[in-house]
């Protein structure tokens, strides 16, 4: 042995020689390999017939793989204390058994304060019973639940996470606890709704323009027309006073003469036959006018739909409706719009104003693509937007195609990264995609996807959750959750 170590060894074994009783220790011994491992020593002295000490017997532990396991406990320990996810701990009854110290700071319970009881402590009456249904039911069943929820903390303030929930095992695979990673979204939420309302009136401003054109067309028209009317009546009027006339001067027997030839001069300025003709038509025009001016606003107080916390059951085909129509000043000059909406859509669960914004986006960049292709070919012929509805499985499907330029192949995932534009400096800021990416995926649980062929056109494809739009009031008793 090295000297360090026969030294220790000498002198423990001196010791229990010396006082003839059993001796355990830990000092670090070196194999065979030359490698120092960590053991456990445990000696005694055996004696011989005569009960006197005739030498020393003892039994050695490796303890290397023990003390590693304990260092690495030591070390996870440590790392999920001082994570910055809330981490939440439960055993299968749904009673929580650990908390590290992000929980107690965002949720202002102590540990001792939650440690024996339920998550649920955290509940803010903002979620349905059926998604803690559905969390129960995912992770019951071995899975992995992921999903935002709206919590309480213990001095009334809400506040918002992103959560995974998930079920540990034992070696045998048999379930022993629960366990939620949580992280405190609520500033991220409160800036991507800033942002989303930001984008709104951006895109209200860049379509006033042409939402005015549009309403200022029909406008005119009908004031024409009114002014038409105005005229006509005024000549009719007079053509009526001397029928008025000519009825008293037959009443009283008096010579008609005079207003016989007043009414033939009266009806032949008033032009009566062309304003007979013409009235019908006005009128017909100016109610046609009236029309469009009233689904122009009903398309603008639905585009602006306010935005609410809670998903509301959402007409997804009177959304588009109307979104295509406020963005009609885009498209109209540059392609046909076809809409070919589902009949049989059902509400769709889902923040009205939020899902209009990406419609908008889609509908604008494909007119925009449409244009570049134009721009590049040369060409006049309108291109042609197409928004498609339908029911998927589980899911409520919008598909927003384009004959424009198409996406190559080497940045069509890069389409959906915050800041990534093909458009000129000045005519996009690459948060279109991003944030219709954020909306539908982080937000609404579903899904976008593109498909492009260069030269041919585009396609999105958004897949968003159909669920029962009556969402339960009381959560489902008996049953432990992560809330």
């Amino acid at each position: 042995m090295p000297p360090d170590i026969a030294k220790i060894y000498l002198q423990a074994d001196l010791q229990v020689l010396k006082s003839g009783g059993v001796q355990d220790y830990e000092a670090p011994v070196r194999f065979a390999d030359g490698i120092r491992r960590d053991c456990r020593l445990i000696k005694s002295v055996f004696r011989n017939k005569e009960g006197e000490p005739a030498g020393i017997v003892g039994i050695m532990f490796d303890l290397s793989e023990k003390n590693q396991m304990l260092a690495d406990q030591r070390q996870l320990a440590a790392a999920v204390e001082q994570s910055p996810d809330a981490i939440v701990i439960t055993d299968l009854q749904g009673v929580i058994t650990y908390v590290n110290q992000a929980f107690t700071k965002v949720s202002g319970y102590t540990a001792a304060e939650a440690i024996g009881d339920r998550p649920s402590l955290l509940k803010s009456g903002r979620q349905s019973a059926e998604l803690y249904t559905e969390l129960w039911r995912t992770v019951s069943n071995g899975g992995v639940w992921s999903g935002r929820l709206v919590n309480r903390a213990k001095d009334g303030r809400l506040f918002i996470e992103d959560a995974k929930v998930l079920p540990a095992f034992d070696s045998s695979g048999v379930p022993t606890h629960y366990i939620a990673v949580k992280r405190d979204v609520t500033a991220v939420v409160e800036l991507e709704r800033q942002i989303l309302s930001a984008q709104k009136l951006e895109a209200v401003g860049r379509l006033a323009a042409g939402i005015a054109h549009e309403i200022n067309t029909p406008t005119q028209y009908v004031g024409d027309n009114t002014r038409f009317f105005e005229n006509s009546f005024l000549q009719i009027l007079i053509v009526v006073q001397w029928y008025d006339r000519l009825e008293r001067a037959v009443r009283q027997g008096e010579p008609t003469g005079d207003v016989l030839r007043g009414l033939g001069e009266a009806k032949a300025n008033s032009d009566l036959e062309f304003a007979l003709d013409e009235i019908p038509k006005a009128l017909e025009q100016s109610l046609e006018g009236i029309a469009r001016i009233t689904e122009i606003v009903a398309a603008m107080k639905e585009f602006s739909h306010p935005g609410s916390e809670e998903k509301t059951p959402f007409d997804l085909n009177a959304g588009i409706r109307s979104t295509t129509t406020v963005a009609r000043n885009e498209w109209k000059y540059v392609a046909t719009l076809e809409l070919e909406l589902a009949l049989a859509l059902p509400p769709v669960p889902c923040h009205p104003g939020d899902i209009n914004q990406v419609v908008l986006n889609l509908v604008v960049n494909a007119a925009h693509a449409i244009a570049d292709r134009r721009a590049a070919e040369g060409t006049q012929a309108l291109g042609v937007i197409r928004v498609a509805t339908a029911v998927e499985g589980s899911s409520a499907e919008i598909r927003i195609s384009d004959s424009g330029t198409g996406i190559p192949e080497s940045i069509r995932e890069k389409i959906f990264e915050p800041f990534f534009t093909t458009k000129a400096v000045g005519k996009g800021t690459g948060q279109g995609l991003a944030l219709a990416h954020n909306v539908v995926v982080d937000k609404h649980g579903g899904s976008i996807a593109c498909e492009s062929e260069v030269g041919v056109g585009t396609t999105f494809i958004i897949r968003l959750p159909l669920r029962d739009s009556k969402l339960a009031e009381l959560e489902l008793e008996g049953e432990p959750t992560h809330a």
